[in-house]
């Protein structure tokens, strides 16, 4: 934590998307439980998942094609599993946003108002289980070894930080190519279907038209739906039923 927050926090003073934004802005404390959550609880029952589920997966692809797989140079290994997990989980996110059981859980994420490297760890943990099985389960799949895949993890995990950064740092000439925090930024508009749903490149998003990049921040982040703010209420909420999250949690209506 100290170490992201050495880097992030002055690249967001001196690069800054939205100037006025404060480090402690409203709701950081939600975050802060949300990313202390991950390395301490649920990141555990995020590994226990998928390493009980893997145990299924040995067999579906013959081992004759796994070690042709694992006998590439690990350069290329790493570009094909980008590749392959940027457009999976291109569809994956863009089902999350359209099929109203998975937005039930995803809209944790997209229910914070004020982005910033803190906010990248708002996320449910069943959100969590269904975006990391989507990155990693093919490759594992497929064969890929874990020193390639335990790379690009690690990589995608700072760049999910960046991404959501305070941060402006416009790319032109290879924004279409690479993704930045102003691409990010306007998948977090209030609009649900705004678009921009790949991860690392924003390839996907030309190639199948959600691709988004005004020359300026959204006006406001956050979900249109009333939805509680305390972190405690936020995990809750997705996994009652309609009527019943609505009697217990009573959540307050988002600020105007």
């Amino acid at each position: 934590m100290l170490f992201l927050a050495l880097v992030f926090i002055p690249m967001e003073k001196v690069f800054p998307a939205k100037a006025k934004q404060k480090t402690f802005r409203p709701h950081w404390f939600t975050d802060l439980c949300y990313m202390l959550g991950q390395y301490f609880l649920w990141g555990f029952l995020v590994i226990w998942a998928l390493s009980y589920f893997s145990f299924w997966l040995d067999d579906i692809v013959p081992q004759a094609f796994r070690h042709k797989i694992q006998s590439q140079a690990i350069w290329l290994q790493a570009i094909e599993v980008l590749v392959l997990s940027d457009f999976i989980i291109y569809w994956g996110h863009r089902l999350q946003h359209n099929v109203g059981f998975l937005w039930r859980f995803h809209k944790v994420h997209h229910s914070a108002e004020h982005l910033d490297w803190l906010a990248a760890y708002r996320e449910h943990p069943l959100d969590s289980i269904y975006t990391i099985g989507l990155i990693n389960l093919p490759a594992f799949i497929l064969g890929f070894p874990l020193e390639t895949i335990a790379g690009i993890i690690a990589f995608r995990g700072i760049w999910a930080i960046y991404i959501h950064s305070n941060v402006r740092l416009p790319l032109k000439p290879i924004r279409w190519l690479i993704g930045s925090p102003e691409l990010h930024h306007w998948h977090h508009d209030v609009q649900r279907d705004r678009g921009n749903y790949a991860n690392i490149s924003p390839l996907m998003d030309i190639i199948f038209g959600t691709y988004v990049c005004p020359d300026h921040e959204p006006e406001a982040f956050g979900i249109k739906e009333v939805f509680p703010k305390s972190y405690v209420k936020q995990l809750l909420h997705p996994i009652l039923p309609k009527k019943l999250g609505e009697k217990l949690i009573k959540p307050t209506p988002p600020a105007q």
